[in-house]
């Protein structure tokens, strides 16, 4: 089995396509570790959950848009800031409502996985605190762990910040600092900007190999993602 880790995917399908393809994933035997906001952007949130259930062993996190989602879809809250942040993308491409196999998907969603001292977290943690005694608000938003990280990189400072021995995060867009995922101490920064005018990366974790595709905003027509 290969384990593999993918960043914000947001609606843009052929993203994820081109990324397992080009990854040679097998969907019935390798892993795929998924850091979450496969929803919200791109128009094609309801075929990249379709893609993703196809995956034998998947572990999927929650992330700030999914969750988003999954309110919308469980109670019908659309609010203009979800609307304007992408939320748009996901409705339209439901036009007869989420499937449950897809809100279950969601419903299952882990806040963070830990595997052999490798963390795998949406959006961050903060270090000094068990994660048990942590909340969704830190797992799905905080950007503490990101900037920690880069203040880092920037200063030369490479020791360890969290007790996990690989940190893979996502929810911050990396793609304007570069275009390949980040690596600063033991954190691994994966969002590079799929869910804008970025790509999307797919990474061998044991190996570090990364698969990305081309950039998303040359996939789909101008206009079909999130405003700037």
């Amino acid at each position: 089995m290969k384990q593999f880790v993918v960043g914000d995917i947001h609606g843009a399908h052929k993203a994820l396509v081109q990324c397992l393809e080009r990854s040679s994933f097998d969907y019935e035997n390798d892993l795929l570790i998924c850091l979450g906001d496969v929803c919200d952007g791109w128009p094609e949130t309801n075929q990249a959950i379709e893609e993703l259930l196809r995956i034998r062993n998947l572990v999927f996190i929650l992330g700030n848009h999914d969750h988003w989602a999954l309110e919308w879809a469980t109670g019908g809250d659309a609010n203009d800031i979800w609307l304007s942040q992408g939320g748009a993308g996901t409705v339209k491409s439901y036009p007869e409502g989420m499937p449950k196999s897809h809100i279950d998907l969601l419903q299952s969603a882990q806040y963070y996985h830990l595997h052999e001292n490798k963390l795998f977290v949406h959006a961050g943690i903060v270090p000094e605190v068990p994660l048990e005694v942590q909340g969704p608000s830190t797992f799905l938003w905080d950007r503490g762990l990101y900037r920690t990280a880069m203040a880092r990189r920037i200063n030369g400072n490479q020791e360890r910040i969290t007790p996990y021995d690989e940190v893979y995060i996502g929810h911050t867009p990396i793609h304007k600092y570069n275009d390949k995922p980040i690596r600063s101490c033991e954190i691994w920064l994966m969002d590079t900007g799929a869910g804008w005018d970025g790509t999307l990366t797919l990474m061998n974790i044991d190996t570090k190999e990364m698969f990305i595709s081309d950039k998303v905003d040359t996939m789909y027509p101008p206009g079909s993602g999130r405003v700037k």
